[in-house]
């Protein structure tokens, strides 16, 4: 019991010497995305429309 104690007493110990060391934080860089072109947006809705078209002409 004694051998646990120590043990106990030991680990606090240790534990206060290295939790005094004040560290300034990093900071992580900032993500930027690129700018993606306005044209990506209407091409899906354009090659939906042309599908629809073809469909209804058959």
């Amino acid at each position: 019991m004694k051998k646990i104690a120590l043990a106990a007493a030991l680990s606090v110990a240790a534990t206060s010497t290295f939790a005094g060391g004040i560290v300034e934080p990093e900071m992580e860089p900032e993500v930027v995305k690129a700018a993606t072109s306005s044209s990506g947006g209407v091409i899906v809705p354009l090659l939906l429309l042309v599908v629809v078209a073809a469909a209804v002409a058959s």
